[in-house]
């Protein structure tokens, strides 16, 4: 169970009708918490402006009175304003209801679109009890509304079967969103201490600017400001519709199989073009990372479909927006073989990258300016088939994937010879060790990886351009890139994915796979994926002194504090691994707690105050993560704690005595509550160590001036 964190209330059961219950155990243990603003008034002894009753069980709403509710026969009320804007910080009502009805009532926010919101019961991390017989109440919106959509309708019903007296219900409203700057005063007394350390003294290492990167999707709005907002230090230009980019038109895509396959001028940017893309970087002060199109087809127009109504007429689905463009499936749900690739594309070859990247160079050279930071070859190549099967059907083999590397490769060294490129960006793990063929033919047969003397893809891939530089003196590959997504049930990217308590635990254990050699990823895996050691290990062995970057990567739920901590954990994990590059994709919504985990390592104090240059060692405990840098002079500390419990709060010992004194201090912290980082109560010291709480499911960022130096 969570505690709320700005009222933290007790463990307590609605209270009863005539005399107050006896306060359940733990009632005692908690401080009384100030109560929050109602922003937006639903009942008070009345129904409050812009609100209707729409029933539907039994009720007395008397004007000057509590509402009177039969919630017998698993009865309920619904009210409903049609305007409703928030955001909120939470729902807040007064109940009194007999003794021995015990825990009964669920709330659910609701709407007129599709979106299914929680039922969440009211139980004791919810009620405290008050006097004559009442109980406050309150839920937080991340529980009652994860996603952060919009709603116009309030429910509250019984979950199990009551009597039919009347419960009565006063001071229902939705409340601002909790102050966040008591937190340790609402957790002290119930914190589980828990020892971690900074060391100062280990050796350390740069961390790179380029693993805060972001991407860039031309299906969203260019003008969006809160990509720019999160403090990002590079953008890539990538995804599916850049494997089809077409540079000399500057404004035609391919959708794919994401879209109908047609080919767009994408209505939110019109006529957007790379050299905007660089101009939008450069004035915002963001690396570029550049997607080379190596597929051999790109889009000839901003118009045809692969699919058209009048070659193919019967056909599953009809893009709403194009009705003539179809999704390439038959009725019953078989794929449709499209023919001609020049359809839709033109035919394009290294010689025509290579003039991409000269006139890029050329440009730079007038401006004396440097425009790409990372030359990408292509995206995902072994879901082609898939992905861009209107003109590349066939799945792709290993000789395939190193022809087009060497020839497109060659081709942006010899325009660009101190270019960085990086490949395969390839999406996951089976084509970390398999072809497209290998998957076709199935695992067991792998019939081009035996084809290869049974060596894993990317091994041998590595290998083969290690041999090409030895012998040719031509290095076409500088930095090792793939994706990584977690595969476990019910996660997802973005906004979407699961916030069931399972889930929210797979999907922060689940960032393990980054770097944890111990974990089982908990997916159709089943095997440790321990990533970047992995591709570490992979580099020193086949082709030594690769980079690595994480060409795109996302946890889901951005909404939810676990998307939050989530992210927050893997940019911690880049910089304490050392790795290049990391992509998110996209980039986190405006204010979610991903949002605001990605701020915590950018601009945590909204004027600039951000994770430092050089990455600390830590040690951490169990169910918490703690993540250090430090300035040049070292005498600048920033940390970032993470605790991962959903339900207790952490008093954490953060041992610093190899730091140095600790002088000022600035907290930040992001609860479960209400996304934000917002200040927070300075921890104490206590023999070289910051002791500070921790709330469940948070994220707190620490700003340390040190009166003295440590030993470094």
């Amino acid at each position: 169970m969570r505690f709320s964190f700005a009222f933290a209330w007790a463990f307590a059961l609605l209270a009863c009708e005539v005399a107050p219950a006896k306060p359940a155990v733990g009632a005692a243990q908690r401080r009384p918490a100030p109560a929050l603003k109602i922003v937006e008034s639903v009942y008070a002894s009345g129904l409050a402006p812009g609100w209707s009753d729409f029933g539907w069980a039994p009720r007395d709403l008397d004007a000057g009175h509590p509402a009177r509710v039969d919630f017998s026969a698993l009865g309920g009320w619904i009210v409903a304003h049609p305007n409703l804007r928030g955001p909120f910080g939470g729902f807040a009502m007064r109940v009194r209801a007999p003794s021995d009805f015990g825990p009964f009532l669920e709330a659910r926010v609701d709407s007129t679109h599709a979106e299914v919101f929680p039922r969440v019961q009211v139980g004791p991390t919810h009620a405290v009890e008050d006097k004559d017989g009442w109980a406050q109440v309150w839920i937080p919106m991340d529980q009652l509304n994860p996603n952060g959509s919009s709603f116009d309708r309030l429910i509250l019903r019984a979950y199990r079967p009551v009597r039919p007296d009347r419960v009565e219900l006063d001071t229902l409203g939705f409340t601002e969103r909790p102050p966040q700057t008591t937190a340790a005063a609402h957790f002290d007394e119930a914190a589980f201490d828990v020892a971690m350390r900074a060391d100062c003294m280990a050796p350390g290492h740069a961390i790179s600017p380029a693993i805060y990167g972001i991407a860039f999707d031309p299906r969203l709005d260019e003008t969006d400001t809160q990509q720019w907002a999160l403090g990002a230090t590079a953008r890539r230009w990538g995804g599916n519709a850049s494997s089809r980019y077409n540079w000399e038109l500057g404004h035609a895509w391919n959708t794919a199989n994401d879209w109908f396959f047609r080919n767009v001028n994408y209505t939110g940017l019109p006529n957007y073009s790379y050299a905007n893309f660089f101009e939008d970087n450069a004035a915002h002060h963001l690396q570029t990372a550049l997607t080379i199109p190596i597929l051999g087809w790109v889009a000839k127009d901003t118009e045809s479909a692969s699919f058209p109504r009048a070659v193919f007429p019967s056909q599953r689905k009809w893009d709403p927006t194009q009705s003539e463009a179809g999704d390439g499936f038959s009725p019953d749900g078989k794929p449709l073989s499209a023919g001609a690739p020049s359809r839709t594309s033109a035919p394009t070859t290294p010689v025509t990258m290579g003039r991409w990247v000269s006139a890029i160079r050329e440009q730079d050279a007038v401006h004396r300016t440097r425009s790409v930071q990372m030359y990408i070859l292509d995206n995902e190549p072994m879901l082609w088939n898939s992905t861009h099967r209107d003109v590349h059907p066939d799945p792709v083999g290993y000789d395939e994937l190193l022809e087009r590397t060497l020839a497109y490769g060659s081709a942006v060294r010899k325009a660009d010879p101190q270019g960085v490129i990086a490949g395969p960006a390839e999406w996951g793990w089976p084509a970390y060790f398999f072809s497209a063929i290998d998957t076709a033919a199935g695992f067991a047969r792998k019939p081009d990886r035996r084809a290869h003397g049974n060596v894993p893809l990317l091994a041998w891939y590595l290998q083969q351009l290690k041999s090409h530089e030895d012998q040719t003196g031509e290095r076409l590959l500088d930095v090792v890139d793939v994706h990584f997504y977690s595969q476990g049930k019910n996660l997802a990217i973005g906004a979407a994915g699961g916030t069931d308590p399972d889930t929210n635990a797979r999907r922060l254990r689940g960032t393990r796979s980054l770097w944890d050699p111990s974990y089982v990823d908990e997916s159709w895996i089943g095997e440790p994926i321990e990533l970047i050691p992995r591709l570490r290990r992979l580099i020193q062995d086949s082709y030594p002194g690769r980079g690595i970057s994480i060409g795109e990567y996302n946890f889901g739920a951005e909404q939810h504090i676990t998307g939050g901590l989530a992210l927050a954990e893997a940019l911690g994990r880049f910089g304490q691994q050392g790795i290049d590059a990391a992509f998110y994709w996209t980039y986190p919504a405006q204010d979610s707690h991903a949002f605001w985990a990605f701020r915590a390592y950018r601009n945590f104090d909204g004027k600039g105050g951000h994770f430092l240059d050089e990455s600390v060692p830590t040690s951490m405990a169990p169910g918490a993560s703690l993540f250090a840098s430090k300035d040049a002079s070292g005498t600048h500390v920033v940390l970032v704690a993470l605790n991962l419990d959903p339900r207790r709060a952490l008093r954490a010992h953060i041992d610093l005595t190899t730091c140095g004194s600790v002088g000022q201090q600035r907290l930040f912290v992001d609860t479960a509550d209400a996304p934000g980082l917002a200040p927070t109560s300075p921890g104490q010291v206590d023999k070289g160590a910051l002791v500070t709480v921790l709330p469940p499911y948070s994220l707190t960022v620490m700003d340390l001036t040190l009166s003295k130096r440590g030993l470094h």
